[in-house]
């Protein structure tokens, strides 16, 4: 076991337990989406990552997928699209490995940052809870997790129904657990989860927040025009940017897919690139 998957694996927390943290390294080629589609693998260059079984207050566990630098400069709370069940194995094999948050690990740990990334409780369905209470909470324990392990600053990062929990998280967050919050292509629009960034108390959020969002985005539910409309609910933040950028190309059936402009499909190093520049300015 390496020196970083032993630091994962020691911490203790009232609501949140390590039962399990083998370390393996993600090196495959072609990762698949829920079509069985193949897909490039952009998290191939990633660091030693590893499948962590944590066990909550109610007795349910959560796997996270953990992936860090050698030398971290601080840690990414990663919040998934879609349904948000990404498939993790406790052999670290994904089988939704297509999302945006997921598919780009590596290249956030080639910025220097540690990714975190839950997968959903028993496979459930995420959508219509990630603007509930018991989400908060366990965005918290995720938060506070991060923190014992001791790698610099921890920043929320949703993308499209993920922004959602990431709005719920840090709207709820503890004071001083996170230096920021980061969403992109965020949904704005009710759509069939019955939820968006605006169900989660956005004007409750006090940390710097970025909005990305992309012009060619087709995605019905997470229009670009309304980044200035999500800016303007976070009255409690003193620092809110809106980032727009353009581009991608599209390989999903729907506009709303992974593998569309709405999931950066194509621009990724360009959209990590600028992202991690924020980040790194609020570190």
């Amino acid at each position: 076991m390496t020196n970083e998957a032993t630091m994962w694996s020691t911490f203790p927390l009232k609501r949140l337990t390590v039962l399990l943290a083998p370390a393996f390294l993600l090196t495959p080629a072609f990762a698949r989406d829920h079509h069985r589609q193949d897909i490039p693998a952009i998290s191939e260059q990633s660091q030693a990552a590893q499948s962590v079984d944590l066990s909550l207050g109610d007795g349910s566990q959560l796997r996270v997928l953990i992936s860090a630098p050698p030398t971290p400069r601080g840690t990414l709370i990663m919040l998934p699209g879609g349904a948000g069940d990404i498939g993790l194995e406790k052999d670290g094999n994904l089988e939704h490995g297509h999302n945006f948050v997921v598919r780009t690990r590596g290249l956030w740990n080639r910025q220097g940052y540690t990714v975190l990334i839950p997968d959903t409780i028993n496979r459930t369905n995420l959508r219509g809870e990630r603007s509930s209470p018991p989400y908060a909470r366990l965005v918290e324990d995720l938060v506070a997790y991060a923190h014992q392990q001791k790698t610099g600053p921890v920043f929320l990062l949703g993308t499209s129904q993920g922004s959602i929990a990431a709005v719920n998280g840090a709207a709820h967050a503890r004071p001083g657990s996170i230096a920021g919050v980061v969403l992109t292509e965020s949904v704005s629009v009710m759509g069939g989860s019955g939820e968006t960034v605006f169900s989660t108390d956005p004007q409750q959020v006090r940390v710097p927040v970025l909005i990305v969002a992309n012009r060619d985005d087709a995605c019905t539910v997470a229009p670009p025009q309304n980044a200035q409309k999500i800016a303007a609910s976070m009255t409690a933040s003193k620092d809110v940017h809106v980032l727009m950028i353009s581009g991608g190309i599209t390989r999903s059936r729907k506009d709303c897919g992974s593998l569309t402009p709405h999931g950066y499909f194509g621009i990724e190093d360009q959209v990590v690139a600028k992202i991690s520049a924020w980040l790194n300015a609020h570190s």
